[in-house]
Formats: C-alpha cells, sequence, structure tokens
C-alpha cells in the first residue's frame, strides 16, 4: 500500500533566519530594524509557509486536518489576529511637519540609553565573565515633564488641606467632635498620598552634565543627603499614635504634616511660569498667602482666649454662654474679623488689658505692618509690569503727536499717523520680536519664528524646497512691516533695496495713474526680488518694474538686499533659482536684453568682486603692518637688552655680573615682600 508523503522539503528562501544577539543590536543601532520587525519576520515567515502550503495542499487532500494542512489554517489564523492587534494597540502617530523638520532636525537619543533599549527590547540578559545580562531598567520622573507637574498638582491639594484645617480643629472645639469620622478619613487619605510622594521623589530625576540621571543609587543618594528628604521623613512620623492614650481630639497631634509646605510653594512656582497671566496669578498668590496668615491669626486669637477665659475683659472673645455667640460660625467669624483688622492696622477693637495680651498685640501690629508694605508693593509692581508695554507705547504715541504739533504736519497726515497707531496696537502687533526673542540662541528663534509664521511661510515658493540653513538665515532676518491703505510699497523705477513676502493683507500693482489695477496680490505672495538679485541682462537694472499699492492695512515681511545676498552667499543654488525665476519673468515682461544675458560675467558682478578682494587686502595688510611692528619692536628690545649684558660683562667680568645680579635681585624680593 503505497504511503502518502506528508512532509516537504521547503525552498531555502521560507527557511527560518536565524541571527545572533549581538547582529541584532548592531542593526537595530544603526536603524535597520524597526521596532516591530520581529513580529515581521515572524509574520513573513509565516506567509511563506502559508504559500507553500497553498502549493502542495492539492497534493494530499488526507492532510486537511492533521500535518500541513492545520500548520496551514494554524498559520493564517495567527496572521489574522497579528493584524486585528495591529489595528487596534499601534496607531500611526500623526506625522510631523516636513516645514518644520527641515528645521528641527533629528532629535538626540541618548547613546547609553539606546543601548539598553535594544538590549531590554531583545530580552538579552548579561551574565558575568563576558555573557550579557539584562540590566533592570527603572522609571524616572522628568522635573520639567508634565507628569511631574500633574503630581505636584495631588501633592498640593493634602498639603494646602494641613494647613488650613489643622490649626483651625485644634482651636476650635466643636469643628473637630462633630466631624471626627470625616477628618479621620481625610487625615488618612493625606498621609497616604504624602508616602506616595516619597516615593515619587525617589524617582524624581536630577540634571547632571546636561542630562537627566537614571541611576537608582545616584537618584537615592541625591535625594536622601538633602534637608527636604529629613522633613518629609518628619511629616510622616506617626505621631497620630498618642490619639491611643489622649483621644480623638487632639489634631495638634498633626502638626508635624506641615513640614512638606515646600510641595505647595513648588507647585505655585511651576504654575507661575506655566499660566499665560502670570501677573493675575501672582495677584491671587499674595491673596492667598495674606487670607492664610488673617486665617491661622484668627485661630491663635480665639486660643489665646480660650486660654485666659472666655469673657473675663474687654479683649477676649464675649463669653460663649450667651448663644449669640455660643455658635461655631459666630466664633469663626469674629475672631476672623478681629484679626483682619488688626492685620490691616485699621484698629477700632478692644484694647488689651493683661500683659500677654499686650504683647500678643505688638507682634500682630508688626506682623500687619510688614503685611500692609508687602501688598503695597507686591501689588504696585505687579499693576505697573501689567500696564509696562501699554505705557511704553503710549509714550512713542503722545512723542510723535508733540513732534507733529510742533512742525505743524497736516490733519490729515495727523489722523493717518494716529489711525496706524491704533491698528498696531488694536492687533497687538506693537511687541518689538527681535527686543523679546534677543537672549534665545538663532536656531530657536527660527523655530519659534517659523511656527509663528508657518501658515504663510509655506505659500512662499521660495521657501518651500530651500536648504534648512538657509531657510534659518533668511527668517531670522525678516522684519516686519505695516503699511496703512492707499501707501505705495513701492514705485516703478525707483532703486529696490528689499523685497517682501506678504503675511496678512491685500496688495494691488496698479497703473502709474494708481487708480486701474492690474493684478492683487494675497498671503504668501512675495515681490521684489528681481531688482535686488541684479540679474543679467535687465533693462531695468535695480530698477523697481511695477507700482505697488496698499488696498487695506497690510502686513508684510521685509528683506533687505544685503541680508539677502548675505545669505544666498554661501547657497549658489537657491541663487542660481531665484536668478532664473527673475529671469523668467523678465522674459515674459521683454524687460531682459537676451544678448547681454548670454554674455559673459556682469562688470557690475566683477567690479563687486574687485572691490570685496580689494576690501580684504586691505584687512590683511593692516594685520601684516601690525605685526611687523610688534616684531620690529621685541627685536629692538631683545637687542637692546643684549647689548647692556655685553657691556657688563665686559666691564665686571662673568663672576662679579652674577654677584651683582643676585644682589639686585635682593632688594627687588624685599620690595615684594
Amino acid at each position: 500500500m503505497a504511503k502518502i508523503n506528508t512532509q516537504h522539503s521547503y525552498p531555502g528562501m521560507h527557511r527560518l533566519s536565524v541571527r545572533t544577539p549581538d547582529e541584532d543590536i548592531e542593526r537595530i543601532g544603526n536603524g535597520c530594524i524597526r521596532t516591530h520587525s520581529l513580529c515581521e519576520d515572524a509574520s513573513s515567515e509565516l506567509q511563506g509557509v502559508i504559500s507553500v502550503e497553498g502549493r502542495h495542499v492539492s497534493e494530499s487532500q488526507t492532510s486537511s486536518f492533521t500535518g500541513s494542512g492545520a500548520m496551514a489554517r494554524l498559520s493564517r489564523f495567527v496572521l489574522s489576529v497579528r493584524s486585528w492587534a495591529t489595528r487596534h494597540t499601534h496607531h500611526e502617530d500623526q506625522r510631523p511637519d516636513s516645514f518644520l523638520e527641515r528645521i528641527r532636525g533629528p532629535e538626540l537619543i541618548e547613546v547609553s540609553s539606546r543601548q539598553s533599549n535594544i538590549r531590554s527590547f531583545l530580552g538579552i540578559r548579561e551574565r558575568p565573565g563576558g555573557v550579557n545580562r539584562k540590566k533592570k531598567d527603572i522609571f524616572v520622573i522628568d522635573p520639567s515633564s508634565n507628569i511631574y507637574y500633574n503630581w505636584l498638582t495631588i501633592i498640593a491639594a493634602p498639603v494646602f488641606y494641613n494647613w488650613c484645617m489643622l490649626v483651625c480643629r485644634a482651636c476650635f472645639d466643636e469643628l473637630q467632635v462633630d466631624h471626627v469620622k470625616l477628618w479621620l478619613f481625610l487625615d488618612y487619605i493625606s498621609d497616604v498620598i504624602y508616602v506616595l510622594d516619597m516615593f515619587v521623589r525617589f524617582r524624581t530625576g536630577f540634571l547632571e552634565q546636561g542630562l537627566l540621571v537614571q541611576d537608582e543609587k545616584k537618584l537615592r543618594d541625591h535625594y536622601t543627603k538633602t534637608l527636604q528628604f529629613k522633613l518629609d521623613v518628619l511629616s510622616l512620623l506617626p505621631t497620630d499614635l498618642a490619639y491611643l492614650k489622649l483621644g480623638l481630639n487632639y489634631p495638634e497631634l498633626r502638626f508635624n504634616r506641615l513640614l512638606r509646605i515646600s510641595r505647595l510653594f513648588e507647585f505655585f512656582d511651576r504654575t507661575e511660569t506655566r499660566t499665560n497671566y502670570p501677573n493675575m496669578f501672582r495677584i491671587g498668590n499674595l491673596v492667598l498667602y495674606i487670607l492664610i496668615i488673617i486665617h491661622w491669626n484668627a485661630c491663635i486669637y480665639f486660643a489665646i482666649s480660650k486660654l485666659i477665659g472666655f469673657g473675663t475683659d474687654s479683649w477676649v472673645y464675649p463669653n460663649v454662654s450667651i448663644p449669640e455667640y455660643g455658635r461655631l460660625s459666630r466664633k469663626y467669624i469674629y475672631s476672623l474679623y478681629w484679626s483682619t483688622l488688626t492685620l490691616t492696622t485699621i484698629g477700632e477693637t478692644p484694647p488689651p488689658v493683661k500683659d500677654e495680651e499686650y504683647l500678643f498685640v505688638v507682634i500682630d501690629f508688626l506682623v500687619g505692618v510688614l503685611i500692609f508694605a508687602t501688598i503695597v508693593g507686591n501689588v504696585g509692581s505687579m499693576i505697573s509690569n501689567m500696564n509696562a508695554s501699554r505705557a511704553e507705547f503710549q509714550a512713542k504715541v503722545d512723542s510723535i503727536k508733540q513732534y507733529m504739533h510742533f512742525r505743524k504736519v497736516t490733519k490729515d497726515l495727523e489722523a493717518r499717523v494716529i489711525k496706524w497707531f491704533d491698528y498696531l496696537w488694536t492687533n497687538k502687533k506693537t511687541v518689538d520680536e527681535k527686543e523679546v526673542l534677543k537672549n534665545l540662541p538663532d536656531k530657536l528663534k527660527a523655530e519659534i519664528a517659523i511656527n509663528v509664521h508657518l501658515d504663510t511661510l509655506k505659500k512662499v515658493r521660495i521657501f518651500q524646497d530651500c536648504e534648512a540653513g538657509l531657510l534659518i538665515e533668511l527668517v531670522l532676518k525678516l522684519k516686519p512691516t505695516v503699511f496703512s491703505p492707499g501707501d505705495y510699497i513701492c514705485k516703478k523705477g525707483d532703486i529696490g533695496r528689499e523685497m517682501y513676502i506678504i503675511k496678512e493683507g491685500k496688495l494691488a500693482v496698479v497703473a502709474d495713474d494708481g487708480i486701474t489695477q492690474f493684478v492683487v496680490l494675497s498671503d504668501g505672495s512675495y515681490f521684489g526680488e528681481i531688482s535686488i538679485l541684479n540679474i543679467k541682462g535687465s533693462k531695468s537694472g535695480n530698477r523697481r518694474t511695477a507700482n505697488i499699492r496698499s488696498i487695506g492695512y497690510s502686513d508684510l515681511f521685509c528683506l533687505s538686499k544685503d541680508d539677502l545676498m548675505e545669505a544666498l552667499t554661501e547657497y549658489p543654488e537657491a541663487k542660481k533659482a531665484l536668478e532664473e525665476k527673475g529671469r523668467q519673468i523678465l522674459m515674459k515682461d521683454n524687460l531682459i536684453d537676451e544678448e547681454a544675458a548670454k554674455a559673459g560675467a556682469d562688470p557690475k558682478d566683477l567690479e563687486e568682486k574687485i572691490e570685496r578682494l580689494e576690501t580684504a587686502l586691505d584687512t590683511l595688510q593692516t594685520r601684516f603692518a601690525r605685526l611687523l611692528a610688534e616684531y620690529t619692536s621685541s627685536q629692538q628690545k631683545v637687542k637692546q637688552r643684549l647689548a647692556s649684558v655685553e657691556t657688563r660683562v665686559k666691564k665686571y667680568g662673568s663672576g662679579t655680573l652674577s654677584v651683582g645680579e643676585t644682589e639686585a635681585e635682593k632688594p627687588e624680593e624685599e620690595k615684594k615682600q
């Protein structure tokens, strides 16, 4: 009976490939393997198996449920599961803007972390004796990340709760006794968050040589050596175990929880740097500090009144046996009212009677004076900062108004100038971008400029295909300019010294009468490059070839001829492309002399090059003359010294000279001492 052969020899191209871990590391480090390449390798092998099985299925129908047929169906099932998982778990990230990518460049990857990530991805274990061992990865929080800031928001809540409620519960007995279960729940929830905060601090990274430290031992040592670690430990001491002996009505046992106040200050500092309204936040923060001080002072006043005795004199809190003054709300509000009057130095409070009352009021008055001075100083500076830009802008407007009035400028022109200033202020275009961004490096300046003006720059064909370096230089040299309705940007025949890019607004190419419009230019259009490129054979030379007028208010970018030529010096290809485009425009308008264009180098260009060479030669000659003068001077000094030495040798001899020199050196040393 013939046997059915269920085994097949697969071609070599479908054999499972085997690679060593070192090869994988090298290929991944060189960017040859993507993160999901292993899955793709496996799927490709399975697809190969399926294709082979499909060709051999007809050879044996008996293997449809066993052997190779089952293998094919299993392979198809694995592929379908993998494709489903890929669709639902691996979402493609949003593709970055290629326009920005050319400026930003590839992101830096830390070399050490890259190797560790590669090894952890492959599951390679590093063992002693040259054998690889898998390194344990730890979770490290970057202090500048959103995760860290979100955690600060969480930890700030229990810290603020303890600072507000512990002193209030300790002074007002009814508040503590009537809500014991609520306070216990909130207290121990805050304790849990405090404990988690210590774990977060152990995993908070810090910068060392500009890199985020991710070593567990360094992070632990860095935190444990700080004063904050000791305060955090003290804030978690279980002092409330004394509840077992004293009872639950002693919340002052938990005052050590107040030592975590630094977290609240850190949250306020980071919020101030992140908010878009820092001045408003500073004012709110100042008011919050004042309210907390008044709150604490009110609680202390009530505690002193309780210690002295309610109603014993006119200064302390009235007798609580009176129903009107026995309510909890009246106790707190009366104390808060007394504290506010005292700390704001308004007065109108009952005078103290006993010595301890006098001492407390004196301290309160001193604190109140400091608070009042702080309020006046901070609020005044904040208001000044909030109105600084408006005051500076108004000063410019006032100076121009005075100048126009002194020079007797016409009313029509004066109105146009005032309207132009109003437009700048209304549309928030009064900011001097160079002054604001002067402290940033050029790379960040270029990125900010491109992000701000991205929509406009994308429409400009001159920027779409140019190199990243040229793009950075050109963007940094752009100067924003605003034109009023009816203003001429350029007139036909004027000498061209700038080119313009329209950011916002509409410009019209008009006839000599200024009314007939040939074409309207809108956002992203640019003009004026022909007159500043010095195109060979141009009949107009560096003169403007059209009249361009602003229809309404127009916001333009201006690029001067010197800046453009300086940028194009290092990018000849971009210069050729611009010249070719300008040449085509001139040929279309019949404004180019083809014979002169086909001729050799433009004499003007040669003259400019010769002038540059002469300038460079003059600079070199000046430097050479300076070096020659220094050399001659030093040579003369050396000759004079040698002549003096020869004279002494001839007169005294070598031995006498050495003795004389030592004796001459001694007084000099004594003078130095």
